[in-house]
């Protein structure tokens, strides 16, 4: 198996798999409603849904930097409030966040494994290091997600 074979599975196992953490994203999320992600269990933090979607962007923009676009960090750092706290938009967060998955796949199918010693230089980490680091961010905010999920 090459080197993005294995991070694939990575990111599978992390979304909808067996991860060695023993959990994944979508088995936590998919038991949280709408009301439950948009509430602000503690005072100081983020909603789970504001995470979710932080989740999303910075997994857009990462996959972007792979892709040889150069990003900036928005200033809010991809954490917004959330206006419609509706289950329709909530769904439809948890299916962004599905898609960029899916991308996330597609491009790992398809990317040479050379390509991953391309520096991304804004950052002067490899591409590889980026997408090691997508995938610790994703897992340390799941950590951030369960905790929160356990005020309900």
């Amino acid at each position: 198996m090459n080197e993005t074979k294995r991070i694939s599975s990575l990111f599978k196992k992390l979304y909808d798999g067996s991860p060695w953490i023993d959990i994944n994203i979508t088995s936590v999320l998919q038991n949280i409603s709408a009301e439950q992600a948009s509430k602000r269990v503690l005072k100081n933090c983020n909603t789970i849904w504001e995470i979710t979607n932080h989740l999303i962007d910075w997994r857009l923009n990462v996959l972007q930097r792979v892709q040889g676009k150069t990003n900036k960090t928005p200033g809010n750092n991809y954490i917004e409030t959330i206006t419609d706290t509706s289950e329709k938009n909530w769904k439809d967060t948890l299916k962004r966040l599905s898609k960029v998955q899916k991308d996330w796949i597609e491009f790992l199918d398809k990317v040479d494994q050379s390509e991953l010693v391309k520096v991304y230089t804004p950052n002067s980490m490899t591409y590889y290091e980026n997408i090691h680091g997508i995938i610790q961010h994703d897992v340390y905010h799941l950590g951030q997600i369960v905790l929160l999920s356990k005020q309900f």
